[in-house]
């Protein structure tokens, strides 16, 4: 199961016409490519994802994009909220679960895959259903450090000394404890679990008759588990991907801010990138519009074009402009004395002649007029667009920019 219904309130605007794990990011993927692809690459390919807000297009996305042989019994299927149990949408992940079990009745499997659809990374889930099977307990949760700063973003594991078994889970915590051996950092959820389809189903039914629940699997099921000791933690760091490096090994980075989004586009655009995009022993597959290679043109104005440490995808067109550690997605045309650094583009945006562009997102289909500058003054930023924490600029999809 790929829980995929999340609304995604700190991308906005980026979420504002659609589901958090549609956004579109690395130059041609939405975020749920990241999690199908890791499942599919895994061997498992009974896929369902939970569904819910503004999902249009990542409901025609995955009909695009992920169509695996019937023949083999293979599926991905998206799943929309179907009030199954009454007249009311999902409540929270885990009442999105308790909401389609006649999905589970239909396959009757033995364990669950549980993942997050809204993450960047890659790893063999088939090495987490080993640990699993050979922790003996009800629940498997993936975790990896992350600083202590960040803490009250994320489920908190605790273990013992000498165990994988989860003594204490807090989600999202304001005062969390540094880790023993690095006090600067805690042990966080993935957001990736695996399941005894048994335990998940009895607690997952009890939960639905507690009137103070949030129905939610890290805020609600995962502390029950704990305390019935039936829960262990999967070290991402043990997980080993065929054709990942040392250099690239383990990453993974939860996306669910505009300076998160943000960062982990730079991530890729390094010459040694800390997350390779480049690896066909580990795929990340999803769909490509039929559009003609990527062209650099000179332009008699203002010469070559240059472009340095960039992704450039398919159906663009850099004429005699100047880019430097950008992501230009398909289909967009950046037009003559134009000066990017540090800038997203998304599907189809055009970039008028000598504009420059700093540290900024730009969603689809927006035109961007010739010679406006965005990123460069910060006040004059912030009066017309969104600008981040970190000082991203980010205009939303069909805006009109002046």
């Amino acid at each position: 199961m790929v829980l995929a219904g999340g609304e995604g309130k700190r991308l906005m605007p980026l979420t504002a016409q659609r589901a958090k794990p549609a956004v579109p990011f690395g130059g041609r993927y939405r975020l749920i490519d990241f999690a199908i692809s890791n499942l599919v690459n895994s061997g498992y390919r009974k896929i369902v994802v939970l569904t819910q807000y503004k999902s249009h297009s990542l409901d025609v996305h995955i009909s695009r994009t992920w169509s695996l042989s019937t023949e083999l019994g293979n599926y991905v299927t998206t799943v929309p909220a179907q009030m199954r149990r009454g007249p009311q949408w999902f409540t929270g992940s885990l009442d999105a679960i308790y909401q389609n079990f006649n999905l589970i009745d239909d396959e009757r499997p033995e364990n669950i895959i549980v993942f997050g659809a809204d993450h960047i990374y890659r790893i063999d889930a088939r090495q987490m259903l080993d640990a699993h099977l050979e922790g003996g307990k009800g629940a498997t949760v993936a975790g990896i450090r992350v600083p202590i700063e960040e803490a009250n973003q994320f489920g908190v594991i605790t273990i013992g000394p000498d165990s994988n078994k989860i003594l204490r889970f807090d989600e999202k915590p304001e005062n969390a404890q540094g880790l023993p051996d690095s006090p600067g950092e805690v042990l966080a959820s993935m957001g990736n679990y695996i399941f005894s389809t048994e335990m998940l189903m009895d607690l997952a039914s009890d939960d639905a008759r507690k009137d103070g629940s949030k129905h939610d699997i890290g805020g609600d099921l995962i502390p029950e588990l704990v305390s019935k000791g039936e829960a262990n933690v999967y070290d991402f760091t043990t997980n080993v991907v065929p054709g990942d490096t040392q250099d690239n090994r383990h990453y993974w980075r939860d996306v669910g801010t505009l300076d998160s989004y943000f960062a982990a586009n730079m991530d890729l655009v390094q010459p040694e990138p800390i997350f390779n995009l480049y690896n066909p022993s580990w795929p990340i597959f999803s769909y490509s519009r039929n559009l003609p290679p990527a062209k650099f043109v000179a332009d008699w104005r203002s010469g070559d074009p240059t472009v340095i440490n960039s992704i450039v995808s398919t159906g663009v067109i850099v004429s005699g402009a100047r880019v430097s550690n950008s992501v230009v997605s398909v289909g967009s045309h950046i037009h003559h004395g134009a000066d990017l650094e540090n800038v997203v583009l998304l599907d189809d945006v055009t970039v008028g002649p000598e504009t420059v562009l700093r540290n900024c997102v730009i969603d689809k289909n927006v035109i961007v007029p010739a010679g406006v500058q965005i990123g460069v003054d910060p006040v004059a930023d912030a009066e017309r667009y969104t600008v981040s924490d970190d000082g991203i600029v980010v205009i939303a999809k069909n805006a009109m920019v002046n």
